[in-house]
């Protein structure tokens, strides 16, 4: 049977034709088939707690003895976690450990920089600072900021830029003040509270100081670090609850009712906490910068 040739040269352009490209996506609609799948099988990207990026952050501010351990652990924590947060030592000096208990390695606090540290210890006994973690805490540090600062030298409402301006958790924090302030041991936390009662509360502003003692080892540090950004979270989503609920007007002086409605919660956010992380014993107070 013969066949019509117009048929034939329908199928041969059709069969040569460009097929039509795919529709775009539907906007606003996002694409969960190439989020990362966790090892229990959960959608990490989907079920993370992630605020954007417009979202009200409390201001942090960690403190230990030397701003070299605990508190530059929780500096790294609540940077990495995108809080605003700056650190603190409350010695008079710079103590890290030497080659004996009565012989420490003793540096000035605002002037002497991490990356001097490390480069003298690493000049002196390599092998020793290698193994007690020294020179790997340093190296870590050298990444956050420039050198330890000292919290009684601290001046409150000072712009901390440029010269922090490359700090991690510089961005927020640049207005030199803080909403929180976390110690890292008992003895740091009364430094701290004595030092703010003797400033006499210059901008009448309300900070909270908690304490979330934490013993002076890299190993415990680790787990302190996360004990701290757990009650950071906690601290703001409910300050951001109570902004929403109320409002942010007076925030700043503790007169608006989503401030005051917030800092009624703070006792029993600290309560909570505490049973979920009982090997770090907690004080708190509310303080004025």
């Amino acid at each position: 049977m013969s066949t019509d040739p117009r048929l034939a040269r329908a199928r041969q352009a059709a069969a040569s034709a460009t097929p039509p490209p795919p529709p775009p996506p539907a906007t606003g609609v996002p694409d969960t088939t190439t989020q990362p799948i966790a090892l229990d099988g959960a959608n990490d990207a989907k079920d993370a707690d992630v605020s954007p990026p417009e979202s009200f952050k409390l201001r942090f501010c960690t403190v230990c003895a030397s701003n070299n351990n605990r508190s530059m652990e929780g500096h790294l924590r609540l940077s990495a976690a995108n809080y605003p947060v700056i650190s603190f030592g409350t010695g008079s000096l710079v103590r890290l450990p030497g080659p004996s208990i009565s012989q420490p390695n003793v540096y000035n606090f605002n002037t002497s920089s991490y990356e001097t540290m490390y480069n003298e210890l690493d000049s002196k006994d390599p092998r020793l600072y290698r193994a007690n973690g020294i020179l790997n805490m340093l190296e870590r540090n050298k990444g956050i900021k420039w050198g330890p600062e000292r919290f009684q030298d601290w001046k409150v409402g000072a712009p901390r830029i440029p010269k922090h301006e490359s700090d991690q958790g510089s961005r927020g924090s640049e207005a030199g003040t803080v909403d929180v302030i976390i110690t890292c041991e008992e003895r740091c936390w009364d430094a701290v509270v004595d030092d703010l009662l003797n400033r006499g509360s210059p901008l009448n502003r309300p900070v909270h100081v908690f304490n979330v003692d934490i013993k002076d080892s890299h190993e415990e540090a680790l787990v302190g670090g996360k004990a701290i950004v757990d009650l950071a979270d906690n601290l703001n989503n409910a300050a951001n609850a109570e902004r929403v609920a109320h409002g942010s007007e007076g925030w700043n002086a503790t007169s608006g009712l989503g401030r005051q409605s917030f800092d009624s919660r703070v006792p029993d956010i600290l309560g909570e906490w505490q049973e979920r992380w009982p090997q770090f014993p907690a004080l708190w107070t509310l303080a004025w910068l």
